[in-house]
């Protein structure tokens, strides 16, 4: 018989096994920390043991080692198995540079390749063991010969963007061998996402594990860093499941001239990309900013000095040069070439001849060192993308305003925004443009124009939107204005094609071209003043210059992006917006009807609706585009500026007739039923639904941007300025409330549109009435206090009267239920209790 253990017996046997078991494991584990202690302790003696230089550096060769892979550049870069270093020169610690950070590759909905996220000037300066990077600013500045210097610099402490460890003297003793791997792949904000998007994505933190610096590349004048970042973000815009954005980016830095180049200051008569800063070093009484234009450095050579100042042309010292994208189809390049060297004219007036010229890029075998990265070279890049567009930046020196180069970035796609202009704009008058595809020649004809506009900002031109208002509408039916002329007086404007021209304008000019007011513009901004010192000796001058075209729209400029003037609008052609797009409505009715066959391809009969339902989409389009320009009237205000010498005001208002004109037309031409719109069988082919409220978007929108906080603030500001000559509020929304309300006098049946249209009307009287017009584009208007609520409730009223009396005289039954709706509408609005 088996002799009975308790089980508290074995349960203890076990603990002190288990105990006996954890010391065993504990001792081994001190034994290896101790071994591995040892072990660490010996490296250290080892690394200590490592000889240093004088300065208590590691040698070159222990940092560069033999498996370094080095270029010589800017700095020589070397990368060694996936660590960069720089290694700096004595010679440009303390040079300004530049660092321009763009967006190489994206995800859906987080900008596009190319585009811009910061510019700033840096610095890179020696502290002890450490090599600084500070950013260097000019907002604020003073000539270094005055006193005010050292306050102005006491007063801009430049921050620092990094602090390197200084890793081992360059070779031979030459300058500074530091890491730069981390600069480029941690959260370095000014190097990556912008914060406002970091702000609208919520991105918590940069993901290091999928953020890593892909290469770094070095030329003689710049050093390009391509590094991609992901970021842990709660609301991506696109792959929102993986609660992460990840972009590609691109820092170039950019050595800038020791010696700045002589500015040019603006003027803002003159349309000019620019840079600004507050001079505290001026003889003013207040901080006062100082602006000067962004230009290339277009120098006359010495030995033509004289011939320049006896008005001859003179190649300059150095050409403006484009090279084209070895990427490019070659059928386009001639037309890209063309649209660049079509500015030698506006340099003409500058006093050039051949300042600038398009080239083939050179291949590997002409010169293997040659690459569209290298800032010594102007490339326009070719990118295989969907994308609709071309951009013309450049990079310009912030204390001259010198531009240093400029890419100009061409996506293949902008062929088919291209295609849609020509053809939603010419089609009624021009064969060559009806059809999907346009033959070789006449999209590479349409390529040089974008080509050109681009190439124009690229030079310092911005949009100029006051251009095609410049010309008479019907001076543009004439074939022999049109072949002088051109269709505007500058292609920087968006005035695209002619859609003006009608059918029987035989041989009438359809593009713009590089016209009077870009060869005032160039030759205003980049044509030497010997005789002038300073930039203050050349204001005389070039004011006496701007002062010779006084009065002549051709000369004018206006800015992009104001709202209420109707003279500077984009995508308009001629000096009165009613009449020019009666022409250009005209010319759509003669469209629609051949939409169908025009978009047909007897080569490609299995081809679907896609086309059809793209172009009758861009007929729509464009009649919105002219309800908008005739919109502008309303309310408008002309901006022209001036300078104070010239005692003239800048600011006028729009005339009675021409406001009530505009009214007339929107009333007539949108308001009414637009039946023409409603073309069944382009809508039969392209949706089972949509179409009822494709117009009424058409409508409502314009009805809305004519009842606006600040359009009728403008109207009311008029009436107080000019009484009786003004175009009112009041007299605005009766002629609004006639036309939109035309049946109700005689009764008569209200169609489906007309309908919706009237529905929007009452809807908005009410945003005026109850809404406030705080945080819009009249964020000044006081809208509790302002004429804008009494004229919108009178309206309301007036329109209660009209109802009461032509429900009992409307027959139709769909339009009287809508009638008695209405006016339970206001009276809910009127009486909210």
């Amino acid at each position: 018989m088996k002799k009975h253990i308790p089980n508290f017996r074995i349960s203890f046997f076990l603990l002190i096994c288990a105990a006996l078991g954890l010391n065993l494991i504990l001792a081994d584990q001190a034994q290896a920390q101790w071994i591995f202690k040892k072990k660490d302790k010996k490296e250290a003696e080892k690394e200590e043991e490592k000889p240093k230089t004088k300065d208590g550096l590691k040698p070159y060769s222990d940092v560069i080692t033999d498996k370094a892979i080095s270029k010589s550049g800017l700095f020589i870069v070397h990368n060694v198995e996936g660590k960069y270093y720089y290694e700096i020169p004595e010679d440009l610690l303390g040079r300004e540079m530049l660092m321009v950070t763009t967006i190489a590759k994206t995800a859906t909905g987080i900008g596009y390749g190319g585009e811009r996220t910061n510019t700033q000037m840096l610095r890179w300066d020696k502290n002890d063991k450490n090599i600084l990077l500070k950013v260097v600013s000019y907002s604020n500045t003073a000539a270094d010969s005055l006193p005010i210097y050292d306050a102005v610099r006491n007063s801009n402490l430049e921050p620092i963007l990094y602090r390197f460890d200084v890793e081992a003297r360059g070779k031979d003793d030459k300058g500074w061998v530091i890491e730069v791997t981390d600069l480029f792949s941690k959260d370095v904000q000014a190097l990556g996402l912008q914060n406002s998007r970091r702000k609208q994505y919520k991105v918590s933190r940069l993901d290091t594990d999928r953020t890593y610096l892909e290469r770094i590349s070095t030329y003689p004048t710049n050093i390009e860093a391509r590094y991609v970042l992901t970021y842990a973000a709660s609301e991506p815009p696109s792959n929102a499941s993986t609660g992460l954005i990840t972009v590609e980016m691109n820092s170039s830095m950019v050595l800038l001239p020791e010696e700045p180049m002589m500015q040019r200051l603006a003027d803002r008569r003159v349309g000019w990309f620019s840079t600004g800063v507050t001079d505290y070093g001026l003889d003013a009484q207040k901080a006062r900013k100082r602006t000067y234009l962004d230009r290339w450095r277009l120098e006359v050579k010495e030995e033509d000095l004289e011939k320049f100042k006896a008005g001859e042309l003179v190649e300059p010292k150095k050409q403006i040069v484009y090279y084209i994208d070895p990427a490019t189809p070659r059928k386009w390049v001639p037309y890209l070439k063309a649209g660049v060297e079509d500015w030698n004219v506006a340099f003409e007036e500058a006093g050039f001849k051949n300042a600038i010229v398009a080239k083939d890029a050179p291949s590997k075998e002409e010169d293997p060192d040659w690459h569209p990265e290298d800032a010594r070279y102007s490339v326009i890049r070719y990118f295989a993308s969907d994308i609709q567009n071309a951009y013309g930046p450049h990079v310009s020196d912030p204390r001259s305003g010198e531009i240093i180069e400029s890419d100009i970035g061409w996506y293949h796609n902008v062929m088919n925004l291209l295609r849609n202009w020509f053809f939603v704009q010419t089609a009624a008058i021009n064969p060559e443009a009806r059809g999907t595809e346009f033959k070789d020649e006449v999209m590479g004809r349409l390529i040089r124009f974008v080509s050109a506009h681009e190439v124009g900002h690229t030079l310092g031109l911005p949009h100029n939107f006051a251009s095609s208002f410049a010309y008479p509408v019907d001076s543009l039916r004439s074939a022999t204005f049109t072949a002088e002329y051109g269709t505007a007086p500058s292609i920087m404007d968006y005035a695209r094609f002619n859609y003006i021209a009608q059918p029987e304008d035989e041989g009438v000019h359809l593009y713009p071209e590089v016209g009077p007011y870009d060869k005032f513009a160039v030759g205003w901004g980049y044509r030497p003043i010997p005789e002038a010192n300073t930039p203050e000796e050349e204001q005389a001058i070039l004011d006496q210059w701007i002062v010779e075209k006084k009065g002549d729209p051709v000369f004018r400029y206006g800015r992009q992006g104001n709202a209420y003037d109707p003279s500077t609008q984009s995508e308009d052609l001629g000096d009165n917006a009613m009449k020019a797009s009666e022409y250009g409505i005209k010319n759509l009715k003669r469209i629609l009807p051949n939409l169908i066959e025009w978009t047909a391809d007897e080569d490609k009969p299995f081809k679907d609706y896609s086309d059809l339902e793209e172009l009758y989409g861009q007929v729509l389009g464009q009649f919105n585009r002219y309800m908008g320009h005739v919109k502008t009237n309303i309310g408008g205000v002309y901006e022209i500026y001036k300078a104070a010498a010239q005692d003239e005001p800048v600011y006028t208002h729009v005339n009675k007739t021409t406001q009530k004109e505009a009214m007339a037309f929107l009333n007539r031409e949108l308001f009414a039923s637009q039946d023409w719109l409603s073309d069944t069988a382009i809508t039969s082919r392209i949706e089972d639904f949509g179409l009822l409220d494709r117009i009424r978007k058409l409508q409502v929108n314009t009805l809305n941007a004519v009842l606006e906080w600040g359009r009728l603030g403008r109207v009311m500001e008029n009436e107080a300025i000019n009484g009786q000559e003004a175009y009112g509020l009041l007299e605005l929304m009766e002629d609004l409330r006639k036309g939109i309300w035309s049946e109700l006098p005689g009764g008569k049946s209200i169609d489906v549109s007309r309908r919706s249209l009237q529905r929007a009307h009452i809807e908005r009287l009410q945003v005026l009435l109850t809404d406030d017009a705080s945080g819009r584009s009249a964020a000044s208007l006081n809208a509790s206090q302002s004429d804008i609520r009494p004229a919108a409730r009178a309206s309301l009223k007036t329109l209660q009267g009209q109802l009461e009396q032509a429900i009992p005289r409307t027959s139709d039954r769909m339009s009287k239920i809508h009638l008695e709706d209405s006016l339970e509408r206001i009276k809910g609005i009127l009486d909210p209790e």
